[in-house]
């Protein structure tokens, strides 16, 4: 076929009068029976790359896709440019009888051109039967990133597709995918036999795109904040768990925002409801799973916010890439904290080792980029194998908009690089960085790495500085993570000239995401609120060590620290504000909030302080019903067990609310509880522990009892402390 024809094939069918990025080269070749890979970015027009060659070629193309929605979605847009219904079907678990009987009339009919079906069913040895008696045309796999066990959303079943379609038919195959590193690509050509494909890489720069990471306080109110000045837009905000999206998409809702649900657990009929609804604009914003990909085609979708950080830079690129498909504005905000990847990391738990090592190490590269101070389009296009100037950034992303402080890390870089070479390129970058330091982990005894004489010689920075110089180094072409060995950090020829011949390195100081909720939380923006205020911050702990000492109770009674932070974000200056302060509940804010108001008042008049406007958010209901019922069962000395249960709730939520409860000043009786798991020695133990720390922090206290007691065991002792000291 000539490229004027292919041209007047693409008016015809589409409507459009000329091809996107690289489409016509792909679908030549697609065309000429010749194996393909695509590797193009979400918006990049992925689809029409099989689309209007399986329109143009005889027989029926097979188009693999891991999402039903995205399925519907596919077939509804075909169907929408021709005139034949029966040009495009897809067969999955949700069809009834009668509908798959149509849909394998319509293909022996000739009728249909593309048939998008799920791995699993293509698994099934009826329709393998029935594939095998039609004429197809060609193989495409779309998000073929799931065919690798290196890709950010392994699936088994993928791994079974080549010899499938060895059994149905000897024809081309089409691999198409948004995200691959080289080490997936590689994976995927492998594992389809199709080593000899052409392999077509576009850019993965989205130029339209501002991405922008925020720590993760107040987060709920700060969504809403930045919904509500995005008026009659489209969005998406993406949670970890189903429970999340209910909860926030119901917040929304409360709160004035047109928004709907959309995860796995809701049935078929209400998810394509929520989906028509979002596309035909009925609803502003989706609140979705991140694990169940939206197969959402929308255009103009003008933001994309993350409540939880996803568990691979994959995930968080393809997310990300749902905003400004049409070249418009895409602004992608992310709120990080920590704890998030601490469950991440527990999900991980009870798989086989090499897929934990593996989901480890993408949740590292997570946490470098959330972390990282450096332009984070350069970080992302780094991570694909994509080289970038972050000159052409054009303050398209947080970092570039808000430099960080730059310092001259020449000898920094010469310390680490030399690490490297003395523990002989065999660890990853959390024991280089305890090795800098001079903190002695088990590894590092069980190497005997404190014995070298390079052990300790960066002591005078911590493991977070020394964290930040070995991502910069691996950015700067120094350094490099072998995949294959699950992360170890190895030196680059680059490296190993710097060593030779040492040159100015720039560093730049990274974010601190220290200071963030240990729940649901995001701070207040950089330059669109208020600053943290260290200097309130610094007054504040001081008067709570005076009242300390006056009532001979330890500081954390008082107040804890995340409630004094949040102090310096919001200045509250009376009673009733004070309340509204994270963990500060009326019963503390009555006992001990004058004297900090008093400071406060005084602080904001001398330093002539606007305070942060309120924005009025209004909470769910249901929440407090929870909560009231919670210290219901306790009373009723129910185990804390059952009560989880009752509520759908795990052992570790059930504490997590207790804690909530008992640290915003309502006493809490758990003795009960606490006396069938631990003898009262035991306990004298811990509760003295409590009473003469300095912090309630239970890293301190696991390590003060050289792990005697658990963290569950310590959890539930702090809280009946401070259930006795504190209210």
């Amino acid at each position: 076929m000539t490229q004027q024809e292919l041209k007047i094939a693409l008016r015809k069918y589409f409507g459009f009068d000329s091809f996107k990025g690289r489409q016509e080269q792909i679908i030549l070749n697609v065309l000429q029976g010749n194996n393909t890979f695509v590797i193009m970015p979400t918006g990049g027009g992925k689809s029409m790359c099989y689309q209007l060659p399986a329109l143009l070629s005889e027989g029926t193309a097979i188009v693999v896709s891991p999402l039903i929605a995205l399925m519907k979605n596919q077939v509804d847009a075909i169907r929408n440019v021709n005139d034949d219904e029966g040009v495009a079907h897809f067969l999955n678990s949700s069809l009834s009888k009668a509908e798959i009987t149509k849909v394998k009339t319509d293909i022996q009919e000739k009728r249909t051109k593309l048939l998008y079906v799920a791995p699993e069913s293509l698994t099934k040895q009826e329709n393998i039967d029935f594939l095998t008696s039609v004429n197809i045309s060609f193989f495409a796999i779309d998000e073929a990133h799931c065919i690798s066990e290196w890709g950010h959303d392994f699936r088994p079943e993928y791994r079974r597709l080549r010899e499938i379609f060895e059994k149905i038919s000897n024809v081309p195959i089409i691999a198409l995918t948004a995200t691959a590193t080289p080490k997936v690509q590689y994976d995927i050509q492998k594992n389809l036999n199709m080593l000899d494909a052409t392999v077509f890489k576009s850019s993965f720069n989205r130029d339209n795109l501002y991405y922008e990471m925020r720590p993760k306080r107040d987060v709920e109110k700060e969504i809403i904040k930045y919904i509500r000045s995005q008026e009659g837009k489209s969005g998406i905000v993406y949670c970890l768990s189903r429970k999340k999206v209910e909860e926030l998409a119901e917040l929304l809702q409360v709160n004035g925002v047109n928004a709907l649900a959309y995860h796995a657990g809701l049935d078929a009929a209400t998810r394509g409801k929520h989906q028509d609804m979002f596309l035909m604009e009925e609803a502003d914003v989706i609140v979705a799973t991140i694990a169940f990909g939206m197969g959402i085609d929308k255009p103009d979708v003008r933001y994309v916010i993350h409540h939880d950080i996803p568990k691979s830079i994959e995930s968080y690129y393809q997310e990300t890439g749902r905003a400004g498909r049409d070249g418009g504005e895409g602004e992608c905000i992310a709120f990080y904290s920590y704890k998030d990847i601490e469950k991440l990391e527990k999900f991980l738990q009870g798989k086989p080792v090499a897929e934990q090592e593996i989901g480890r190490q993408l949740l590292s590269e997570i946490v470098s980029y959330a972390e990282t101070s450096v332009c984070r389009r350069k970080f992302i296009l780094h991570y694909f194998g994509e080289q970038f100037d972050e000159n052409n950034c054009n303050d398209f992303c947080d970092n570039c908009r808000n430099p960080r402080e730059r310092v001259e890390g020449k000898d920094y870089v010469v310390m680490l690089l030399e690490a490297v070479r003395d523990l002989q390129e065999m660890q990853k970058a959390k024991h280089y960085c305890a090795y800098l330091s001079g903190h002695v982990t088990s590894d590092i005894k069980s190497y005997k790495h404190d014995a070298l004489p390079g052990f300790g010689s960066g002591k005078e920075k911590d493991e977070h500085f020394w964290n930040a110089v070995i991502r910069q180094t691996i950015l700067g072409g120094l350094l490099y993570k072998d995949i294959e060995t699950y992360g170890t950090i190895k030196l680059s020829d680059a490296g190993k000239e710097f060593l030779k011949n040492p040159q100015s390195f720039v560093l730049l100081k990274e974010h601190d995401f220290s200071n963030t909720d240990d729940d649901d939380g995001g701070i207040t923006l950089n330059g669109k609120g208020g600053a943290f205020d260290e200097a309130l911050y610094d007054m504040l702990l001081d008067l709570r060590k005076s009242i300390s000492k006056q009532k001979n109770i330890p500081p954390f009674v008082i107040f804890q620290e995340p409630s004094l932070k949040d102090m310096c974000f919001q200045y509250p200056i009376t009673i009733d504000e004070l309340t509204n302060i994270q963990g500060v509940g009326t019963g503390k804010a009555s006992r001990y909030g004058e004297p900090f108001i008093a400071l406060i008042h005084n602080y904001v008049v001398d330093n002539g302080i606007e305070r942060p406007q309120d924005m009025v958010v209004k909470s769910l209901v249901n929440k407090s019903g929870l909560k009231v019922q919670l210290i219901q069962n306790i009373d009723r000395k129910l185990p804390l067990e059952d009560i989880g249960r009752s509520q759908g709730k795990s052992m570790d939520e059930v504490i997590e609310e207790i804690e909530a409860i008992v640290s915003s000043g309502t006493r809490v009786n758990i003795n009960y509880y606490i006396d069938e798991i631990l003898d009262p020695e035991n306990q004298e133990e811990i509760y003295d522990y409590f009473s003469e720390a300095e912090s309630d922090d239970l890293k301190d206290a696991y390590r003060e009892f050289d792990g005697d007691y658990t963290e569950e065991e310590l959890r539930l002792m702090r809280i009946k402390f401070m259930s006795e000291m504190a209210n």
